[in-house]
């Protein structure tokens, strides 16, 4: 940044010229910008193109009232956080109380005292100064979290010999869904996809715990069932209220083509075979971090090379507008066996593409792990 002092613009709106003309010579000469407006509907579009930092507007207009603009400046995004002082010769306490009530930050009467107007001037953009600080400063802790929470996760291209591919959205700058890929001994792999109930920071900081805890429960000391039983008493004590985690792990050994399915509540694994036929792992199980005595079920089977493996998590089979989620679930193999011919990594988001046209607004986090069985 220059060292420059920053210059908030103010924009004057009343349909009197001569009252445009002194305020803005008013607080040009205190070193503000100025803009002006003759009316509400002019002043809504130089709200939008200048972004003031400040409006000063008069209630009794012809066309829109002052109360009436401001209404509909709030309750455009684009606008809706800029403050508004209202000017005017009404000076009873409904009128105040209906220009707060429309979203006005304060009233000052006609006619105008220079020196009280420019001190509630600069109150309100000092607040909304130091409003944007703690925006700026929160937003960078958020970004922080967001870039932690991105690096602690497997990309395909540092396990190669995983032969995965990965999409992942979360809704928010932080998200909830959670996955890790680990190299249990060269031949055998580990993929794990977890979605802590709700989305945002509050979720976004278990995943971290989460890995933590993955990889202390993992390896030739514990089954699999040992890993999600690890995981389960330590999210018991981490959770709120009415808080859980859902997930599914599965193992793959590349020297028998055997795949360990285990679900913790989670949505049925897809299973893709290199023929085409598609199909679903159902079982029926528990979420982590509720019980005390938690059902995790498991699954063997054998799979062959070039079969791909789909794990994920709601978000991709919850949000088509009245649809249930059985047919989200059925949407989604039917767009992972259509992309059977791509290379994974161009299948994986060719997929969620495909899922995501038939709904209306993403909801949810959106994590789709897709693997192929190599040789």
């Amino acid at each position: 940044m220059s060292g420059q002092a920053f210059t908030p613009r103010i924009l004057i709106v009343d349909d009197t010229a001569v009252n445009r003309v002194s305020l803005c010579e008013m607080l040009e000469a205190h070193g503000f910008t100025t803009s002006s407006a003759p009316d509400g509907t002019t002043a809504r579009a130089v709200s939008r193109s200048l972004k003031p930092d400040l409006i000063l507007l008069d209630v009794i207009m012809p066309d829109e009232s002052g109360f009436e603009t401001c209404a509909l400046l709030k309750s455009d995004p684009e606008t809706s956080d800029i403050p508004v002082i209202f000017l005017s010769s009404l000076d009873d306490s409904e009128s105040r109380i209906r220009g707060l009530k429309t979203g006005g930050v304060d009233f000052v009467s006609k006619p105008v005292h220079g020196e009280e107007l420019l001190a509630r001037v600069r109150v309100h953009l000092r607040i909304r100064e130091s409003n944007r600080a703690i925006a700026r400063g929160y937003r960078a802790r958020i970004e922080e979290l967001r870039d932690a929470q991105r690096s602690i996760l497997t990309r395909p291209e540092s396990l190669p010999e995983a032969s995965f591919a990965v999409y992942y959205e979360p809704l928010e700058e932080a998200g909830g869904d959670f996955y890790e890929v680990f190299a249990g001994d060269p031949s055998q792999f580990g993929y794990f996809v977890a979605d802590v109930s709700g989305h945002g920071v509050s979720a976004a900081f278990l995943t971290a715990a989460i890995k933590a805890i993955l990889h202390q429960h993992s390896g030739p000391l514990f089954s699999p069932e040992d890993t999600l039983r690890g995981i389960d008493a330590v999210m018991r004590q981490l959770l709120g209220a009415e808080q859980y985690l859902t997930a599914c792990y599965a193992n793959l050994s590349r020297r028998t083509g055997r795949l360990s399915v285990l679900s913790a509540g989670h949505p049925p694994l897809i299973i893709v075979e290199s023929s085409g036929e598609a199909q679903t792992l159902e079982m029926d199980s528990d979420p982590l971090g509720v019980f005390s005595a938690t059902v995790i079920q498991r699954r063997e089977l054998r799979v062959s090379t070039g079969d791909r493996l789909f794990l994920y998590t709601d978000g991709l089979i919850e949000s088509a507008p009245g649809a249930s989620r059985r047919e989200g679930i059925e949407r989604l193999v039917e767009a992972c066996r259509r992309h059977r011919t791509l290379v994974l990594p161009k299948a994986v988001p060719a997929i969620v593409r495909d899922v995501r046209d038939c709904h209306q607004t993403v909801q949810d986090d959106l994590l789709l792990l897709g693997i192929e069985v190599p040789e």
